[in-house]
């Protein structure tokens, strides 16, 4: 039997946990542009763009090569600013199963740890960690966090 396995990759930013968090609760739309290339576009496929249930497309550049994946808003805890995405369809499940993104943004002193965990299932034992994945997650924190810095310091 396959175990689901979680992976947690985390990173310190100066932009406020209330300006990330609407950033990925409200925003979604405006993403490619605050991510300095790495998604390339998202399109709401189902719902609403910010609620449960919304199912939307991402299209993004990871090890260098251009994959999307369908995903499903599946909670949201606007008090403790945690989002749980569910992944549906994508590049990502030719190789794992049963993934699920769970973003959870808080402050700490003068700046916001973002938290990702990603649990999944392996389709095999042979398929790597997704450290990958992970480090593309951290990369796309920090140029969301570099966008609203910019923004704020011109």
């Amino acid at each position: 039997m396959a175990q689901i396995r979680k992976m947690d990759c985390q990173v310190v930013i100066k932009s406020s946990a209330e300006k990330l968090y609407d950033a990925f609760r409200t925003k979604a739309p405006f993403l490619p542009k605050m991510s300095n290339g790495l998604i390339a576009d998202v399109k709401l496929l189902q719902g609403d763009w910010n609620s449960v249930g919304a199912v939307r497309l991402w299209s993004y550049v990871s090890q260098g090569k251009s994959q999307e994946v369908k995903e499903i808003i599946e909670d949201v805890d606007e008090e403790n600013k945690r989002m749980v995405f569910r992944l549906v369809e994508g590049d990502l499940l030719q190789s794992y199963d049963n993934w699920r993104n769970i973003l959870n943004i808080s402050p700490t002193g003068e700046g916001t740890l973002v938290k990702w965990t990603m649990e999944f299932e392996k389709q095999n034992q042979d398929i790597p960690d997704p450290v990958e994945y992970a480090a593309s997650l951290i990369a796309l924190t920090q140029n969301i966090d570099a966008y609203f810095l910019n923004a704020y310091s011109s």
